[in-house]
């Protein structure tokens, strides 16, 4: 056999996506590229790893357990890389964290710096809803979680980083009866308190759901509803007029956002470096990027 370790990387990402052409945007690569790369690695084996019925791509049984043994191999040739920078003295490793999506708007001012200062680890960033985070911390997939509710049923250790704030919002700055109120999808925080809170005020308006926190706000800056937005993420719509805060009673809702991991977890090197930055530096960071935040005059 003569593959490459592109070849194994290129076939990773045609099993996670289940499709060339999402593989292809990922890898910022043509469609062409990743096909041919994908055939050069299948001419390895006398068994299909993959099978195409219809129009949609399919991994075998066979490939599954190839995909498998893919991972352990660039596993051990990430540790082999690591384990050498830690031998040159540099703090070396991967760190893997799970982010609710609203979360996205906080836990990178936490990573510039110390990425900056620790050259030598690599950061695995996955942005989804919190159904999804929690799944990965209950696998142990990751090292730290990044939510603003904290998940039942399941023995954690928390590091809070900042309050999160959750205002009523629209295009003006009163209450529209007529138009409907734009949920997230199940399985989302925010969606969680929104429902929440309409559920005791007894509101029964047509509703719209939508898939990301973005997806809802430019919904609601074109007009087509209101909802409840976390503040974090609409500074530059509030100062524009696009959108407008709407007074309500017990409004705004708040939350905090936190990092969290498994209770006992035994945190590798680089986790406890990263943790240990945010516990050290926490203050300077909220005060350098969050001051706007933190000023914010509640409604």
């Amino acid at each position: 056999m003569n593959y490459t370790i592109n070849q194994l990387r290129i076939f990773l990402k045609v099993v996670e996506k289940q499709s060339v052409t999402k593989a292809s945007e990922e890898l910022f690569m043509t469609q062409p590229a990743v096909s041919i790369q994908l055939k050069n690695f299948q001419d390895q084996f006398d068994i299909p790893l993959t099978e195409v019925i219809g129009r949609q791509l399919y991994v075998t049984d066979f490939g599954q357990e190839i995909a498998e043994i893919s991972r352990r191999v660039l596993s051990e040739m990430d540790e082999l890389q690591f384990k050498t920078k830690e031998y040159l003295g540099v703090l070396a490793g991967k760190l893997k964290i799970s982010c609710a999506s609203t979360g996205k708007y906080v836990i990178p001012f936490f990573l510039s710096d110390f990425l900056e200062e620790h050259s030598g680890i690599d950061l695995a960033l996955d942005v989804t809803n919190k159904t999804m985070v929690v799944e990965s911390l209950k696998k142990n997939e990751i090292d730290f979680a990044v939510v603003s509710k904290l998940p039942e049923d399941l023995a954690i250790e928390e590091e809070l980083i900042l309050e999160n704030r959750l205002y009523f919002m629209g295009t003006q700055d009163n209450f529209d009866k007529k138009k409907p109120l734009i949920f997230r999808e199940p399985g989302s925080a925010t969606r969680q308190e929104m429902e929440h809170y309409f559920e005791e005020k007894k509101a029964n308006r047509k509703r719209l759901e939508l898939t990301s926190n973005e997806a809802v706000k430019q919904a609601v800056i074109a007009g087509l509803g209101h909802s409840i937005l976390p503040l974090i993420g609409t500074r530059g719509q509030l100062e524009r007029g696009a959108l407008k805060i709407i007074p309500r009673k017990r409004l705004p809702l708040t939350t905090d956002w936190r990092i969290i991991w498994l209770k006992n977890k035994k945190l590798s090197p680089v986790a406890k470096a990263f943790l240990e930055f945010v516990r050290l530096n926490k203050e300077s960071i909220l005060e350098k990027h969050f001051e706007w935040y933190l000023k914010f005059d509640k409604v």
